[in-house]
């Protein structure tokens, strides 16, 4: 377990570091002039020139690339014309639209965003693994029948269009619930949960569907091996089968598929947080892109293959408590 440990670590640190190479390149070495961009519309020739050499954009591209780097594991000093503006590390630059650390700016929406991603989470992985275990348990029946047709329904249907059937419903029919209105964890716990459960349902209801037809396939697969066969010749119930024996050689890749999603999650539920007026990093991203606000954007899609990278290393480590086998590979 320490060596396969090891590897996961180094694999992890080594897609981080490609990541932000590419990142990188994408964003400031592409076509375009970034000093304009993050100058304005309205600045001269000499005020572009100035902001070029702040960026350090006269330097050989490994250069910039090394003094990115330098920003996130010691920080960076920034002119701001008047005086020098320290970035502490990690820095991801200063927003064009704002002069507002990247990293501030990000870590102050990341907990709207992390709220909604992990009640979601849970919400989908009951639903999701708990519908696909009623009908591996019920196949063959009129109640497998009714469960396939609502996950393929349920992945065919796009996030904001449930989310919309929701609010018509809940909110404005039958008012039950309240249109969302993000309210801290810290501030009111109570109203906090009960402004994201309408959120927290619609990307459950989206999300669940592919966990059920992964665990129905998974759990039919390991039903099928020899050691559930000898179990069965034995005498051992079909409900101990599904429950106890056959599910947690399925879980593998119902876990693997998670760790994506919740890493992603992190990242920013756009459709989803601009619907229900959520303040998270999604709505961010969707306003930095229309301003063109780089650093902002690249923080954005770092921190969103952190969480990915973060989320798939966990998710690695709990593969192989569930199945020894993933160890031996």
């Amino acid at each position: 377990m320490k060596w396969f440990l090891l590897r996961r670590l180094g694999g992890a640190l080594f897609v981080l570091l490609a990541l932000s190479i590419v990142v990188y390149a994408a964003f400031y070495v592409a076509p375009g002039n970034v000093a304009q961009i993050a100058c304005g519309p309205r600045c001269s020739p000499a005020q572009v020139a100035q902001v070029s050499g702040q960026l350090h954009l006269g330097d050989p591209l490994y250069m910039q690339y090394a003094h990115f780097l330098q920003g996130l594991f010691v920080g960076r000093d920034y002119s701001t014309g008047t005086g020098v503006l320290h970035c502490q590390a990690p820095c991801l630059g200063l927003s064009y639209q704002s002069d507002q650390q990247v990293t501030e700016l990000i870590l102050a929406k990341l907990p709207a965003t992390a709220s909604l991603a992990v009640g979601a989470f849970v919400l989908w992985m009951l639903l999701g693994v708990g519908t696909g275990l009623l009908s591996v348990w019920r196949r063959g029946r009129l109640t497998e029948r009714i469960l396939t047709g609502i996950t393929l329904a349920g992945m065919a249907t796009p996030v904001f269009v449930i989310g919309l059937l929701l609010i018509i419903i809940l909110v404005t029919a039958l008012q039950i619930l309240p249109f969302p209105d993000y309210v801290p964890l810290t501030e009111n716990p109570e109203q906090w949960a009960w402004n994201l459960l309408l959120p927290w349902i619609s990307l459950a209801l989206v999300s669940a569907a592919p966990y059920a037809r992964m665990t129905r396939a998974s759990m039919l697969e390991t039903l099928a091996e020899d050691h559930v066969r000898t179990f069965r010749a034995y005498g051992v119930s079909e409900r101990a089968l599904v429950g106890r024996h056959a599910l947690r050689g399925a879980l593998a890749p119902v876990i693997a598929l998670g760790a994506l999603d919740i890493g992603s999650m992190f990242g920013g539920a756009v459709l989803t947080e601009s619907l229900f007026g959520i303040p998270g990093v999604g709505r961010e991203l969707v306003d930095a892109v229309k301003h063109v606000d780089l650093p902002v954007v690249v923080g954005l899609v770092l921190v969103t293959g952190f969480f990915v990278v973060l989320a798939n290393a966990v998710a690695d480590i709990l593969q192989a408590m569930a199945d020894r086998r993933v160890v031996l590979a």
